[in-house]
């Protein structure tokens, strides 16, 4: 398994994060497409947020970012969100 971590913060991140809640529905059904998708977290901090994403292999992680990278440019594009701290790697401990 491999999982994604996105770092919003700055200028537009909470609101992206303000967004993303409104539009859970959307943003799960979005993620659910995901190949090799295993689960997903947004996470609300002071200022902005942090997305997990993890997959079954990192072509999934990659596709996730890529997914992500195009619902916020045309869902969130006029927020001013700058791009997200991404940190990624392979899963050591997994628990449901």
């Amino acid at each position: 398994m491999h999982a994604i971590v996105r770092t919003y913060s700055g200028k537009g991140a909470k609101e992206l994060f303000d967004l993303l809640e409104k539009r859970k529905a959307d943003v799960e059904k979005l993620m659910r497409t995901v190949t090799g998708f295993s689960n997903y977290a947004l996470i609300r901090t002071a200022d902005g947020g942090v997305s997990v994403t993890v997959c079954k292999d990192k072509a999934g992680t990659d596709e996730s970012l890529k997914k992500a990278k195009e619902w916020i440019k045309e869902h969130a594009g006029n927020t001013g969100v700058g791009a997200p701290t991404v940190l990624e790697g392979a899963v050591l401990l997994h628990v449901k």
